[in-house]
């Protein structure tokens, strides 16, 4: 049995017990714009948590008192990548949204 075999073997095996197939599943319309509706969700909450701790890190935000985060340039740093992945995955799914 070749490796071709195989993998064909659990497709067939998969799509067996599976009653939707998952690819046919996310290609439909409803499921497509909650798909776009968890992306933006998930990117502008990374925008958000990541100006959060650009704030924190520069001491713009310092709350909680007690943040182990305020006055440490490391968050800004991790902050700033993850408020651009945010708005990195924002204009993907609205690029997404303008073709679907």
């Amino acid at each position: 049995m070749t490796f071709g075999n195989i993998v064909a073997f659990g497709r067939e095996a998969l799509s067996s017990t599976m009653p939707v197939d998952i690819v046919t599943l996310i290609h439909k319309k409803g499921c497509r714009s909650m798909w776009r509706t968890i992306g933006y969700v998930v990117g502008l909450l990374m925008i958000l948590s990541g100006l959060i701790w650009v704030a924190q890190g520069s001491g713009y935000f310092p709350y909680p008192s007690s943040s182990f985060m305020i006055n440490q340039s490391i968050w800004i740093l991790w902050g700033s990548i993850t408020a651009a992945a945010g708005l990195a995955v924002t204009i993907i799914v609205s690029r997404l949204r303008r073709r679907g």
